[in-house]
């Protein structure tokens, strides 16, 4: 990690409430007295932004998996150059709704068999893990169904329940993998419920 702060992310399937919680733990934060930023990917910079909106709309064809990699792949260096390692240069805690975990799960596992390609790339032009990661958990129909009624940026959504239900399993799988890092919530609860378990967990880790 660059400098002195704290990066923390937040993972899961599309509508499991994971930005929801990832400003429910920034506004925490806030309250005792951090300097917090909240961010996204894709985006968070203004070149990754018009690549978030390149990649989120449209036809669920539109790009190939691999392509799909190297756009978020830039638009991950340009938010870390511009936003994250400031931050983080100057002491701030860093909370980030999706990081490269996303990637492994949407490109590297479900995609297409690419996650080599996709480790490669991170190490050689991200090189940054997040100091904690907080996997929301949700029942994958009843997510898909939650991101429907939302609207707005919708190409993975329209890959339907199975693509929802197997990149479910793929977080878990990482989350096995790196227990120290990913700590599970179960989202399939109110969102109060929710944010309490994320603090009571950010707290534990002697981030708090």
């Amino acid at each position: 990690m660059s400098g002195r702060g704290l990066f923390v992310s937040f993972e899961g399937i599309d509508g499991s409430g994971k930005t929801t919680q990832a400003r429910l733990l920034s506004d925490a934060l806030r309250r005792t007295g951090r300097d917090v930023v909240l961010t996204r990917e894709p985006g968070g910079s203004d070149g990754a932004e018009q690549i978030r909106r390149l990649v989120l709309n449209g036809p669920a064809e539109r790009w190939s998996a691999e392509t799909e990699l190297l756009l978020f792949t830039a638009a991950r260096r340009d938010h870390l150059e511009r936003v994250v390692w400031p931050a983080l240069d100057r002491g701030a805690t860093v909370i980030c709704d999706r990081f490269a975990d996303s990637t492994r799960v949407y490109q590297g596992t479900t995609r297409g068999d690419l996650r080599q390609t996709v480790d490669r790339l991170h190490e050689l032009t991200i090189g940054t893990e997040p100091d904690l990661t907080f996997l929301v958990d949700m029942d994958p129909v009843a997510a898909l169904s939650r991101a429907d009624a939302r609207g707005g940026e919708s190409r993975f959504e329209s890959m339907g329940a199975a693509m929802q239900t197997r990149m479910r399993a793929a977080f878990l799988d990482l989350a096995k993998c790196h227990p120290r890092r990913i700590v599970v919530i179960d989202g399939n609860r109110p969102a109060d419920a929710i944010a309490q378990d994320v603090f009571a967990a950010f707290r534990g880790r002697s981030l708090g």
